[in-house]
């Protein structure tokens, strides 16, 4: 089974239609049928209700998470052990410290990285599925 990490970026595609919604559509499906498996750093989670929160209030913050723990996504908690290698991921490719968990969990878990954020492009090594170019 093919396993993939959402950033922030990527669910943001998903709840506001945008370019590449159709692919993440798949993604999701596959993972209802359980022939793939997709992951999210509860960090980045939280990155996507901040941001609803600052735009447009709590009460549209609230809904839009209550929206998204249906869906076949995985939240995966921040450890200390998570927090480090994000860390070390940040200081050797100069992410920003929220995409570098992103970046960590796809690393511990093998799989490739669903996200439109070009900063990625540092991680050679990490496989990528680009929701735009």
């Amino acid at each position: 089974m093919k396993t993939y990490v959402f950033d922030a970026s990527a669910l943001f595609i998903f709840l506001e239609n945008k370019h590449g919604a159709a692919k993440l559509g798949d993604l999701l499906r596959d993972a209802m049928r359980e022939r793939a498996e997709i992951l999210m750093s509860s960090l980045n989670c939280g990155e996507v209700y901040g941001k609803i929160l600052r735009e447009y209030g709590p009460e549209r913050a609230a809904a839009t998470i209550s929206a998204i723990y249906p869906l076949p996504i995985r939240m995966v908690e921040v450890t200390q052990q998570r927090a480090f290698r994000a860390a070390e991921i940040k200081a050797r490719y100069k992410l920003y410290y929220v995409d570098s968990f992103a970046a960590a969990l796809a690393i511990e878990n093998k799989a490739t990285l669903v996200t439109s954020d070009s900063d990625f492009r540092k991680i050679r090594s990490l496989p990528v599925m680009w929701l735009k170019s």
